[in-house]
């Protein structure tokens, strides 16, 4: 039987002195993607990141979570004046990879074969979030969550992040993403936070 990467049983979230969401419960497994829905002030940020451990205030319940997660903000998270190598290279999370080969293939992967060196700075809206979602081709870690990661990508963007999410599932990973975006992946389970709303 596979274990859960994240459980979630009758979690109750605050911001601030609002109670957002009551009785949130739900469980991901290996192989499974799960889009999160919600209307505008719903919280699903707050959610993804009290989720993530980034943050616990206001979380009541029980979150069991894999120590194996990657947290992808909403925003890019990148140094403008660090070129797209070196933003791949030094990460928030404090994990580094060295591997130039496989970072400049990451790059690649998101289209951005040439823009190695190019300093964030001078890449537009679009180019940036390509060069944080290439960190998706150097992760390792097994569970995903992705707020808002088609925000600023074209057609052609959304179909390569879809296709490796699919891929990420397939090899027994998971990913749970936010966005009011519709999608064409197969399988996908749902959480309408707008259920939970206090």
């Amino acid at each position: 039987m596979l274990e859960d990467l994240l459980r979630l049983e009758s979690v109750d979230l605050d911001r601030g002195a609002r109670r957002l969401l009551t009785g949130v419960s739900f469980a991901v497994r290996p192989g499974e993607c799960w889009q999160m829905l919600g209307s505008n002030g719903s919280g699903k940020t707050t959610l993804m990141r009290a989720i993530s451990g980034l943050t616990r205030l206001g979380l009541e319940g029980r979150r069991v979570c894999t120590e194996s997660v990657l947290y992808q903000g909403h925003l890019p998270g990148l140094k403008p004046l660090l070129s797209c190598r070196e933003n791949l290279r030094w990460h928030g999370s404090g994990r580094i990879s060295d591997n130039a080969e496989k970072i400049d293939a990451a790059l690649k992967q998101v289209g951005l074969d040439g823009y190695e060196n190019t300093l964030i700075c001078q890449l537009s809206a679009g180019q940036q979030r390509r060069v944080g979602l290439a960190r998706l081709w150097l992760s390792e870690a097994q569970l995903w969550l992705l707020d808002e990661p088609f925000t600023a990508i074209d057609i052609e963007g959304t179909s390569i992040l879809e296709a490796q999410m699919q891929r990420h599932c397939a090899g027994q990973g998971a990913v749970v993403f936010t966005s009011h975006q519709p999608t064409r992946m197969a399988d996908l389970k749902v959480l309408d936070l707008d259920q939970y709303a206090a």
